[in-house]
Parts: structure tokens; sequence; C-alpha cells
């Protein structure tokens, strides 16, 4: 009788594979940045505009920082996707939170809606809340590289809050 092929049992994707995972996750994270610069592309005018509470921060620290959470919001779907758990709840969850963080500069900057814009960071949010909770079960080190985002839109939440109210008659 002649030997069975070997199998391959590394569950993991190929080399390529994941590189093109980790590519097309970049690009949809940084992709819902896109969508308000394209939308608002003068953020910062109207951002200066705007009467702010004084713990706000200047506009200079807005792209930085969502630099480092968009990458690492794409890290934490592709360490997820390695597992093949990215799929079904997992990647609604995740497009969601996506489309709500898209949704929201052309909400308060273009269309100046910035009580629907707080109702859509509320409902992000909470969506973000989840996705780390779901993301927990396939890979602890995904949910963590999402906290810093919770913590931020945490703060942008309150930010909007209270930049609506200052502005509310304006």
């Amino acid at each position: 009788m002649g030997t069975a092929a070997p199998r391959d049992t590394d569950p993991r994707p190929s080399v390529p594979a994941q590189a093109a995972a980790l590519a097309v996750l970049l690009a949809a994270a940084f992709g819902s940045a896109l969508v308000g610069v394209l939308a608002s592309p003068d953020t910062a005018g109207e951002y200066a505009s705007l009467t702010r509470p004084d713990w706000a921060p200047p506009s200079s620290v807005f792209g930085p920082v969502w630099t480092v959470l968009y990458a690492a919001i794409a890290l934490a779907g592709w360490l997820v996707w390695r597992r093949g758990a990215l799929r079904g709840t997992a990647l609604a969850l995740f497009a969601g939170q996506l489309v709500l963080n898209a949704l929201w500069t052309p909400l308060f900057f273009a269309a100046g809606l910035r009580g629907t814009a707080l109702v859509d960071i509320v409902l992000l949010l909470a969506l973000i809340t989840v996705t780390i909770a779901a993301f927990r079960r396939t890979s602890a080190a995904a949910a963590l590289l999402l906290v810093p985002y919770w913590a931020w839109v945490a703060f942008a939440t309150a930010l909007n809050a209270a930049i609506w109210w200052l502005n509310r008659g304006a």
C-alpha cells in the first residue's frame, strides 16, 4: 500500500494571504477616515470656529492620534481574521463600528449636525465596547488594541457633547 500524501496541518493562512488581509483591513480602517476628509476638507478651520471647552485639544492632535488608532483597529481586525474568526458577528461588529466612525465627521463638520453626531458617537462607543468583548473571545491582544480607541472615542463623546452644548444656539 502506498503512503498517504502529507497533510497540511497548519491552520494559519499563508503569508501572502495574511499580508493581503492586513492591507485590506488597513484600507478599510483608513478608508473610514478618508470619508470624513473628503466630506469635510476644512475640519481644522471648522473646529477653530466653534466654542470649545477649556479641555479641548488643539486640532493638530487629532491627525496623529487617529493615525495610530486606525492602524491599531486594522491590526486588531487582522489578529481576529488570522484565527478565522473575523466573520459573522465579529465581522458585522467590526464593519459597523467603521461605518459609524466614517459617518461622524460628515455629520459633525460638513452637515453641522452636532446633536446627530453625538448620537452617532454614543452608538459608536457602544459598538466598540461590544466589538472588544467579541474580539476578546478570539484574541486578547486584538481586544487590547481596541482599548485606546475606546478611550479616545469616550473622550471624543464628551467633547462632542460639550461642543454641541456650547454651540447649541449658533
